[in-house]
């Protein structure tokens, strides 16, 4: 243990053991599977990220060895830990100056968001040196002054090879398309079933899977293509589960991406109109319930149920509008005049 430590103080990486483990030391061969928790702190003691804190779920960190995750310095100490142990890593800068944006991507995921969202338009080390915001005060500060950080870390578990299915992250370009289909399937059993939110689930994690596909490809071209068609049913099922749960601007924001490439797609119209409808956009969801008609004329007693819902809501708002104002214009009654 003394000579792993003395390796690491060459390597500008000063070990402090808090908790020892009870396990042996893993073989930590290539491809196993470590889970951790991890608090990130600058060495003023200000903390940044901790995952057991992090969004709704205190998710441990999960990292397949030899993978070449962005933050190498986490592969590099935690095959110095025992199953169960607690140490604490203080990394000099020269480790840790990609630490924003993979924190800026952890938090993402922890939101629920795209975990790319904001690294779309150059690469990492180009974004450190640039003024790209991080959309996080803390992590801009952190890319302008690069400095050393303190990670805790408590190893929970490490699997060998084998012993565990792959997540997506961790797949091949090959293994992630062949794994989509799969996944809308489920999706569409779940959404059966009415188990919504994890039908919507499903639906995220295969369009965040064909997006990364999709970025190594050139916008435009075949590939490219054949990718963001197999998106398109998938983000329709995504805007379905959000139409059921009320997220009607997200609806629309959507379905008006899509139909900017294609627009006639006649279920993205439809649910924009729904969404439309929803929010009282009067004009819009009957401009996009007219195309809808132009395109499939089969729809339209759908179309006219949809309208006339429409148009009741629109008269009760009006109704209840007019009741709430029609007090306030009132003559000032005999009594209130005399006082």
């Amino acid at each position: 243990m003394e000579e792993e430590a003395r390796k690491l103080l060459e390597e500008g990486i000063r070990k402090k053991l808090i908790s020892p483990g009870k396990a042996e030391l893993p073989t930590f061969a290539t491809g196993t599977k470590v889970v951790f928790h991890y608090r990130t702190s600058r060495c003023d003691g200000k903390v940044m990220d901790d995952s057991r804190k992090m969004g709704n779920h205190s998710k441990p960190m999960e990292l397949i060895l030899g993978k070449k995750f962005k933050l190498a310095v986490w592969e590099r100490v935690v095959v110095t830990m025992r199953p169960g142990e607690v140490s604490e890593f203080t990394c000099d800068t020269k480790h840790t100056a990609l630490y924003p944006l993979v924190s800026q991507s952890l938090r993402n995921i922890s939101a629920g968001k795209d975990p790319l969202e904001g690294q779309r338009h150059c690469c990492g080390i180009a974004q450190i040196h640039s003024h790209h915001s991080l959309g996080h005060k803390d992590l801009d500060e952190l890319q302008a002054n690069p400095q050393p950080l303190v990670f805790t870390i408590e190893l929970l578990e490490a699997l060998p090879p084998g012993s565990f299915q792959l997540d997506v992250w961790a797949m091949n370009d090959k293994e992630k398309l062949e794994l989509v289909p799969q996944i809308h399937e489920e999706g569409n059993v779940l959404f059966k079933q009415g188990r919504v939110n994890e039908a919507m689930e499903k639906y995220y994690n295969g369009i965040a899977c064909l997006k990364n596909l999709q970025m190594k490809e050139h916008p435009g071209d075949e590939a490219w293509l054949k990718l963001d068609h197999m998106i398109t049913p998938l983000l329709l099922n995504y805007c379905q589960c959000k139409l059921l749960q009320g997220q009607y601007y997200e609806v629309i924001e959507h379905c008006s991406s899509l139909l900017f490439k294609y627009d006639d797609n006649v279920k993205a119209l439809y649910k924009r109109a729904k969404a439309h409808a929803a929010v009282w956009n009067e004009r819009e969801a009957r401009a996009d319930f007219a195309k809808v008609l132009e395109l499939e004329p089969s729809l339209e007693p759908s179309i006219a149920k949809e309208l006339r819902i429409m148009e009741e809501k629109i008269r009760i708002k009006d109704k209840e509008e007019k009741d709430r104002y029609k007090g306030l214009f009132r003559a000032p009654s005999a009594t209130a005049m005399t006082g």
